[in-house]
């Protein structure tokens, strides 16, 4: 990067970590540290929430992920804006009326103190690991731009954000999330316009969505019924409800940011707005990505996007890596005369138009396989490395293409994504596992000072977990994906354990404990088996909850209490 880029980056990142020490100083209870006071209005909230959600995954990840597969991975939030008015209707009142620190200690007045943990370890197990890739996701970039050890920038990555966070707690972490949401929508928005002004003289925004169309990249809405399909219109609308319905109203993280509100009024205003915008929203950075494959339909791509790993290949398999790129030449300058051709076409109305599209379609196929062959060397080379190129695609195209002074701005922005997400997960990993396991087996209460202190020690913790496991995350291919697919693991039993606490009241503690166990045993099991894809799994975790907990009624019934 050039002095510039590099003088945008810094200053913009020391900016915000210094904003939100500032923000956050003159903590003194845990009232303040790990609630903000309750004194957010709806639009911190909604910011806040969507920070949450969109981390640096979502900017790094989505278009890659869209270059790929097509945009059909915004089906996977079609049951989002439903879930929001569940959430609304039912959890909401009930965790404002009880003002908690934790969606959890419901749990332990509705049932007891086992569940209450059980469920709060269930959260830290899965929260703690999404975090931990998180946190990996924008290391990639130091890595990357620096040439760095991935492990060096997971440490550095981490570590930053933990100065702010570990200072000023939920205060901080929601003011800073607001800033750095505002400058992340309106980069990625001036992004977008640079894309299409980047096309070769004479391409339009129509002719590039006629040329992703014509890929398959615009398969907004897949119809077809597919247990084993990641992302179809019902997979997304049943499975992505069940999900969201986890995610927003019983994972820490999200409660945590609309528990902090003033009131109900404005939770539910922060929650519902964010189920209206998000949809659109991942659609535009999903759009990205399929625009992206029409540039690289139209201008020369790289044999293989993470530049790093085809190096090795190069050094260590010269004349293997030779073969790759005089075909990967060959194909391309195909690709790109026959994309050109087919808006030539396009424009005069030829009949010849379908006999070029199917040459299209073909050669896009074989830069495919090539594109296969490459990577399928690479991970046979020993390079510890991505196991794909998604998570480099965009960043390839930031590095190459875009003008000096909008690379650092860019690189900053999928740094503070990141730390949006990161610093509220922490914070609220402190409060689940200091209020949810730490305190509950504390015979004595500790006193506000104290209890502060805690929380600053469970944060740094978590925030030392965190980089610990981002050091493994190069194994998992597509980020976005991993972290969905690691949350759908335990997102359905934690969310039958709510179903039944609000709907089923004659189900008592000991019958929903023991079920929530089995529950995760069987979807750990059909996700080892591979017999459906990850969304249905939270379907099946909270459907599983409320059927072992009915049939633990015939054999277990409470005994009644005395009047």
């Amino acid at each position: 990067m050039s002095t510039i880029d590099w003088t945008v980056l810094i200053f913009t990142l020391v900016a915000v970590v210094v904003y939100g020490v500032w923000i956050g100083r003159g903590q003194k209870s845990n009232e303040s540290y790990l609630k903000a006071d309750n004194k957010m209005p709806w639009y911190i909230v909604l910011l806040g929430i969507m920070a949450t959600q969109a981390s640096a995954i979502t900017f790094l990840s989505a278009p890659g992920q869209a270059y790929t597969d097509g945009m059909r991975f915004v089906q996977y939030y079609f049951g989002l804006p439903l879930a929001m008015i569940v959430i609304c209707i039912t959890f909401i009142p009930i965790f404002q009326r009880l003002n908690v620190y934790t969606a959890y200690e419901y749990l332990e007045n509705r049932f007891d103190k086992k569940t209450r943990v059980l469920t709060s370890l269930l959260f830290l197990f899965s929260r703690g690991l999404s975090t931990g890739i998180s946190i990996y996701a924008p290391s990639i970039i130091l890595s990357s731009v620096l040439n760095w050890d991935i492990y060096l920038t997971n440490v550095l990555t981490g570590g930053i954000l933990l100065i702010y966070t570990y200072v000023g707690g939920a205060k901080a972490i929601a003011h800073t999330q607001k800033l750095q949401f505002l400058i992340i929508l309106g980069t990625m928005a001036f992004a977008g316009y640079l894309l299409i002004q980047n096309m070769p003289n004479g391409i339009g925004f129509k002719d590039a969505l006629y040329l992703a169309g014509k890929s398959g990249k615009l398969n907004v809405i897949t119809t077809e019924f597919d247990w084993k399909d990641k992302y179809n219109i019902w997979s997304g609308l049943i499975g992505g409800f069940f999900l969201a319905l986890s995610y927003f109203g019983t994972d820490q993280s999200q409660v945590g940011r609309y528990i902090t509100a003033k009131d109900n009024t404005n939770a539910k205003m922060g929650l519902l707005l964010n189920g209206l915008v998000k949809i659109p929203m991942q659609f535009a950075i999903l759009l990205i990505g399929a625009l992206l494959f029409a540039f690289f339909s139209l201008k020369p791509a790289p044999v293989y996007f993470n530049e790093r790993s085809y190096q090795h290949l190069k050094e260590t398999k010269p004349e293997q890596a030779s073969v790759f790129e005089k075909e990967h030449q060959d194909l391309q300058a195909k690709f790109n005369l026959e994309s050109k051709e087919i808006l030539k076409l396009k424009e005069n109305n030829s009949p010849q138009l379908n006999k070029k599209i199917q040459d299209f379609k073909k050669t896009q196929t074989q830069v495919k396989d090539l594109h296969g062959r490459v990577e399928e060397a690479i991970n046979n080379s020993n390079f510890n490395a991505e196991k794909t190129d998604t998570n480099y695609i965009f960043l390839y195209f930031v590095k190459n293409t875009l003008p000096v002074g909008m690379i650092g701005l860019l690189f900053a922005v999928i740094f503070l994504a990141s730390w949006g997400s990161i610093s509220a997960a922490l914070n609220s990993l402190a409060a689940c596992s200091l209020k949810d396991v730490h305190l509950i087996f504390k015979k004595e209460i500790p006193d506000d000072a104290t209890e502060l202190k805690y929380s600053r020690l469970h944060t740094l913790a978590w925030g030392i977990f965190s980089i610990g496991v981002a050091m493994f995350a190069t194994q998992m291919g597509s980020l976005i994906e991993a972290v969905n697919v690691l949350g759908s693991l335990f997102y359905g039993p934690i969310l039958g354990i709510f179903l039944v606490a609000f709907y089923f009241k004659k189900i008592k503690g000991s019958n929903v404990f023991i079920s929530a166990i089995l529950s995760e045993i069987t979807v750990i099991t059909i996700y080892n088996f591979d017999i459906v894809s990850f969304l249905w799994l939270n379907v099946i975790g909270a459907a599983a909850v409320i059927i072992f907990s009915a049939i633990g009624l015939i054999f277990y019934k409470p005994k009644a209490v005395p009047s």
